[in-house]
């Protein structure tokens, strides 16, 4: 933020005027002196309580068919207008603007291109971003536990078992196909079975025509799919450690210019948390119509002790340590790291 006088004898009115000049002079130089010395002070205050930005750019992942702010916590503070009012009055940003995505390696793009200053998406292609590098930290786990469907078309196979040989899909990068990956090496069917990428908007119609043998779904659309008829042969929930969870990251160069942030975040967040979970019905109809997905899905999909009080709660901390292990022991993440110094300080 920028933030001579030449001797003579004369009358002595004309020494007297003479006299007063000096003293205003000698003054004008104190009150100089004295400005000069505060300065460093005042340009310091200045650098340790930057401006606010005028924008902060959120990305998350489009849910449904609606799609046009995000779920969970973060968006039930936004429909509640917390999260905007209190990041404004926290000095944070003037204002929120949402970027929706379709999955997390689009969103990691956005931030790796400097497009965005915080994403909210599933922890996989977020730990997959750190360990290639992108300077995020971890501000807060959004969701933990999230669940995976494993449904086939109707009549299609009975179990895990009967996939041999088949092609079945998911959305790749995503906590669904660590899930999957994860559940074909335990029966021993990882080395013959394809495993190709399908976007969720496309399963259905691809399980209709038995395109593939199974879909892993994610939350809203596997309980949707179980609703129409889908059968259900195995589920994450079922599986110690392969359940997912939602993070929230902010890019290390919006965190130097806002070093509160993660606090005033997490406050927020914890308002939030705490609003839906006494007003249950009222944010499930929210959620509903955020996603486009019946009461009854949306329930199924988001229990409300998934929205965990604290940013990282013993569960979670675990579930991405998983998650980790698994994406480097597999290659899909370039290199390891330890989770407790990808978090901010400030978070805990």
């Amino acid at each position: 933020m920028s933030f001579v006088l030449r001797a003579s004898f004369v009358s002595s009115q004309r020494i007297f005027s003479r006299f007063s000049a000096l003293v205003t002079l000698a003054l004008l130089l104190l009150t100089a002196a004295c400005s000069t010395q505060d300065t460093p002070t005042n340009q310091s205050a200045a650098q340790a309580d930057p401006a606010p930005t005028e924008t902060l750019r959120l990305g998350y992942i489009s849910t449904g068919s609606g799609g046009k702010t995000p779920i969970g916590p973060t968006g039930w503070a936004i429909h509640e207008n917390i999260l905007a009012p209190e990041l404004k009055d926290a000095g944070v940003a003037a204002n929120v603007q949402l970027v929706p995505f379709p999955n997390g390696p689009d969103l990691n793009e956005a931030l790796t291109a400097g497009e965005l200053d915080v994403g909210i998406y599933g922890d996989t292609p977020a730990i997959v971003a750190k360990a290639t590098g992108l300077e995020t930290r971890l501000i807060a786990q959004e969701q933990v536990g999230m669940n995976v469907w494993l449904v086939t078309p109707p009549n299609g196979v009975k179990a895990i078992a009967d996939l041999r040989g088949k092609t079945i899909s998911t959305q790749r990068g995503s906590y669904m196909h660590r899930y999957l990956i994860s559940v074909l090496q335990d029966a021993g069917l990882n080395q013959t079975v394809s495993v190709v990428h399908l976007s969720a908007k496309d399963a259905q119609a691809a399980l209709e025509r038995g395109d593939i043998a199974a879909y892993a779904a994610p939350i809203g659309l596997g309980p949707l799919l179980v609703s129409k008829g889908f059968p259900l042969i195995d589920q994450a929930q079922d599986h110690p450690n392969l359940s997912g969870t939602s993070v929230v990251v902010a890019t290390q160069t919006f965190l130097k210019q806002h070093p509160d942030f993660p606090r005033i975040w997490n406050q927020i967040r914890r308002e939030s948390v705490q609003n839906l979970k006494a007003n249950s019905e009222a944010f499930y109809q929210f959620q509903s119509e955020a996603t486009g997905f019946p009461i009854d899905v949306v329930k199924a999909s988001y229990p409300l002790d998934q929205f965990p009080d604290t940013a990282f709660p013993a569960e979670g901390i675990t579930l991405l340590e998983a998650t980790k292990k698994f994406l480097v022991s597999q290659g899909l993440a370039k290199s390891d790291f330890q989770i407790n110094d990808w978090i901010a300080p400030e978070s805990r």
